[in-house]
């Protein structure tokens, strides 16, 4: 059996604002918990319209309180933007506060365009440290030493189990060369997936958090009963990539009946090969493609993001997936110690 998590971008949809969107992702939170998922992340963007996640450490919050056992944490925290102290001191008040819970996901980008950048006063430059960021917080979560002179409060001992995520091979090296499960955002960029995932179990080093590679790549997945109904329910993920073209970037559209008449050629051409990772369909459907992905990925566990506009719909399709998971097989090990 595969692990199955969940990446939201706690979605705002039209004619809605945050206001609705944030107690619409406890209630999912809620639901894949009890469906047995492993653990609930969202994501740092800013100065995004439809995405209402970017006081990222406070909304895992709000999700942790309100939910008991699964695992909450950040897909990702985008570490230039921030002082690692300050993201240490963050996550181990969520880890006091909810203890073997919280996870720490990492990324590189700024998450936003370059003006926001600017306005977040993250320094153009800060990418170019982050593998020392990554150190630093590494230092700040281990136990305090006698002599310390700065420590994180919370946040010290709190060992909060870091990962790295990317879209590029660069993410994979630097999981690697530090012992760190690493997330692949396969569910935009999925050029180099197969790359990635083939350095880091190659260039991977045990570590005291992680003894052997974990790789898990984030995906779009929307099950339905059949799948013309599935079909439709993806046009709102195709809108969303089509305006990502278009350099609009606005609240979640409802689906359409017919997707041909919203997209141009070329723009069905980028926005599909962004979604190459997107596994649309009947339950019977959708098993068959993410058994396919396993065997050639060697997944260890899959993060899958869920873009669907009727919360009654997405909630379904998280059920069926759940179901699913129970029938997904690992790759053996032989084919990996080949990849």
């Amino acid at each position: 059996m595969i692990p199955l998590s969940v990446l939201d971008l706690v979605p705002v949809r039209m004619g809605e604002t945050p206001v609705q969107a944030l107690p619409r992702a406890l209630d999912l939170a809620r639901h894949v918990e009890r469906w047995g998922y492993q653990r609930y992340w969202v994501a740092e963007h800013h100065n995004m319209v439809g995405i209402a996640s970017s006081a990222t450490s406070v909304v895992i919050g709000y999700l942790a309180g309100g939910t008991s056992t699964i695992r909450l944490g950040s897909g990702g925290i985008m570490l230039p933007n921030h002082s690692p102290l300050v993201i240490a001191e963050q996550f181990g008040t969520l880890a006091s506060l909810y203890p073997g819970r919280i996870d720490l996901g990492l990324g590189r980008a700024p998450g936003t365009d370059q003006a926001t950048m600017r306005a977040l006063r993250a320094h153009p430059q800060a990418a170019e440290h982050f593998p020392d960021d990554i150190q630093a917080l590494r230092f700040l979560f281990d136990d305090a030493q006698p002599d310390q002179g700065i420590r994180a409060v919370p946040g010290a001992g709190t060992h909060v189990p870091l990962w790295i995520l990317g879209s590029s091979t660069y993410g994979s090296q630097v999981a690697a060369h530090f012992g760190l499960p690493y997330g692949f955002a396969s569910h935009f960029a999925p050029a180099d997936l197969d790359a990635a995932l083939r350095i880091y179990r190659q260039q991977f080093k045990p570590s005291e958090q992680l003894a052997r590679s974990h790789g898990m790549p984030c995906i779009n997945v929307i099950v339905a009963d059949t799948d013309r109904e599935a079909a439709r329910l993806f046009t709102t993920l195709q809108q969303r990539f089509t305006d990502m073209a278009r350099n609009r970037r606005g609240l979640m559209a409802p689906p359409i009946d017919d997707i041909e008449t919203y997209w141009s050629p070329a723009e069905k051409a980028h926005a599909m090969r962004m979604l190459e990772c997107a596994f649309v369909g009947s339950p019977e459907s959708v098993r068959r493609q993410l058994q396919a992905f396993i065997e050639r990925t060697g997944a260890d566990e899959l993060m899958v993001s869920g873009s669907i506009f009727d919360h009654g719909a997405r909630l379904r399709s998280y059920e069926l997936l759940a179901d699913i998971g129970h029938k997904l097989e690992p790759r053996r090990t032989a084919a990996l110690a080949t990849a």
